[in-house]
């Protein structure tokens, strides 16, 4: 019995799952020690800096972890080494290229004034250079479905982070600056660790070839554009926010849309583990297997995610609440989860629209949807801004380039093989049915 639990533990969609699900907790407990310690104002200016560093962030991660994984998974032992060196060449010219970036704006500090932007271009550089390490160890344990190894990994950065800023707090010693030493401090940590353990695999360098540095980057040109327009449409509103509103408002905003890691963590748990399902069907030309296995991933988190928004709408006071603190009780950030949450159901189409479009090679019809998309979005969001001065008008304004991006994608899916949209919510409908009566007949088998 101990050991077909321990199995089912090792199964990788749960690894996957619950991997992301710990750090989302981690994630939280970070957010509400932060909202406690730190001024509306200060949270506001550490907001700006974490979304445009996670968002330059995925300048790097776009171009290189599905190329990544793409070439890695499978290959054998010489080609994955080949692989991973000139991963580690790639990443080390986008770094270098950014730092290069930061140096030349580092100039001109003297004439801006925005607080937001002269945190950004004092501690971008290191902050994004001592990630580096844990970036391409990251790109390996997913290439080699170890999740277990990249739960380790998030909890060395993420843990010791959480153990900082409580020692601070105690201390008596939260300022912004300080939060910002110990989260550099963390990322050092984890690097080292990957350094030290080996799952950077630093020493594959030495074998990287012109032509897999070729392969990845011609790869990767549309895979970044694709990712890199995404998270800016995020990131978007962090700007919009920031700049036409103000910090205090952003610090509001933020706090009711990091609650829709509900909605995100078995998204990308179900993504992480679904696309080299994908992969595989289409590598062996079965189309039918290709769209079936889309439908029902869409189809069966849709569904997961009902009853998940429906309680977060209900609670969605208590949540701000917990997190917050009572000084947000008073703001719209209960409101604008609401929004969010009901909006998120269309979330897993679009999502598995887009990753399917990618496994069948696709890439480029992603990146244009995106960019539609982007376009669309800081349009809508900054007239809606403009004509309202409330960050509502953000969070409403995100239903627009959503129903877009799905259109297209759907567009794309079916130069590929046809099919109906209805198709998936009657899947979705089907499977509702078909779990009710397992419960039923479970409940019968027990009294019985």
């Amino acid at each position: 019995m101990l050991s077909q639990l321990l199995q089912k533990l090792k199964n990788k969609h749960f690894l996957s799952l619950a991997g992301n699900g710990i750090m989302s907790v981690l994630g939280m407990l970070t957010m509400i020690l932060l909202y406690r310690a730190l001024s509306v104002t200060d949270i506001g200016l550490w907001v700006f800096f974490l979304s445009t560093l996670l968002f330059v962030d995925t300048f790097r991660s776009g171009f290189i972890t599905t190329a990544f994984i793409k070439f890695y998974a499978g290959a054998d032992p010489k080609r994955s080494t080949e692989v991973v060196g000139s991963a580690w060449v790639i990443a080390i010219a986008i770094t270098s290229v950014m730092i290069l970036l930061d140096a030349v704006a580092y100039l001109f500090v003297d004439y801006i004034s925005s607080p937001s932007i002269l945190l950004l271009i004092k501690w971008f550089s290191v902050t994004f250079s001592v990630s580096l390490p844990t970036f391409i160890a990251s790109c390996v344990v997913q290439g080699e479905q170890r999740f277990d190894r990249l739960l380790v990994l998030r909890l060395v950065t993420q843990g010791s982070y959480i153990v900082s800023i409580i020692f601070l707090i105690l201390l008596g010693l939260t300022s912004l600056e300080n939060i910002l030493y110990a989260y550099i401090a963390s990322a050092f940590l984890a690097s080292l660790f990957s350094l030290v353990v080996g799952w950077a695999r630093i020493g594959s360098i030495r074998f990287r070839t012109p032509a897999c540095v070729h392969e990845l980057f011609h790869f990767g040109k549309y895979s970044v554009g694709t990712t890199l327009s995404s998270n800016f449409l995020g990131t978007s509103n962090t700007f919009v926010i920031n700049f036409m509103i103000g910090p205090e408002a952003l610090a509001v905003y933020n706090l009711g849309q990091r609650l829709i890691e509900l909605v995100e963590i078995p998204l990308r748990s179900f993504a992480a583990t679904g696309m080299p399902e994908l992969a595989a069907a289409y590598n062996l030309g079965k189309k039918e297997q290709v769209i079936s296995t889309m439908q029902r991933y869409i189809s069966l988190i849709t569904m997961a995610l009902v009853p998940v928004c429906l309680t977060g709408i209900v609670f969605a006071d208590i949540a701000i609440e917990i997190i917050g603190g009572e000084k947000y009780l008073t703001t719209e950030a209960a409101n604008i989860l609401r929004i969010l949450l009901v909006i998120s159901l269309l979330y897993p189409l679009d999502r598995f629209l887009a990753l399917t479009l990618d496994v069948i090679h696709q890439p480029r019809i992603n990146f244009i949807k995106v960019i539609i998309m982007l376009v669309t979005s800081v349009i809508v969001t900054f007239l809606g801004v403009y004509a309202t001065g409330s960050v509502y008008a953000v969070a409403v304004a995100i239903v627009i380039p959503t129903v877009i991006g799905i259109g297209i994608g759907y567009w794309g899916m079916n130069q590929y093989s046809s099919f109906g949209l209805m198709d998936i919510f009657q899947m979705s409908y089907f499977n509702s049915l078909q779990i009710v009566q397992e419960y039923r007949l479970k409940i019968q088998g027990r009294k019985n």
